[in-house]
């Protein structure tokens, strides 16, 4: 029994000590580390919603060469909120990425 005991009491200092040792600083370290990780994924994911913005414009164009070929009287409605569509993604990329940059 006193054998157990003693050996508790090294396992609950040993890990106060360790968890004093890990606790130490302000953490600004690991703050910087953390928005330095953060704003280097920016720029692939700006590329990625240009890419994604094309890809849109191409389907959009599609549809709506579609829809002018066919003879529909809304072609300019459908041309209108692809388009939207396009310029809104690329200027929500612009602007986050000049947000947080």
């Amino acid at each position: 029994m006193e054998r157990q005991r003693k050996k508790l009491w090294l396992m609950s200092t040993a890990m106060l000590a360790a968890t004093g040792a890990f606790a130490q600083g302000d953490g600004s370290a690991g703050i910087t580390e953390a928005t330095s990780m953060v704003t280097s994924y920016f720029d692939p994911a700006t590329k990625l919603i240009y890419a994604i913005g094309a890809v849109v414009g191409l389907i959009g164009g599609v549809k709506v060469y579609n829809k002018f070929s066919s003879g529909d009287p809304d072609t300019s409605k459908t041309a209108a909120s692809w388009f939207g569509a396009c310029i809104f993604l690329i200027v929500a990329a612009t602007i986050l990425r000049s947000f947080f940059l």
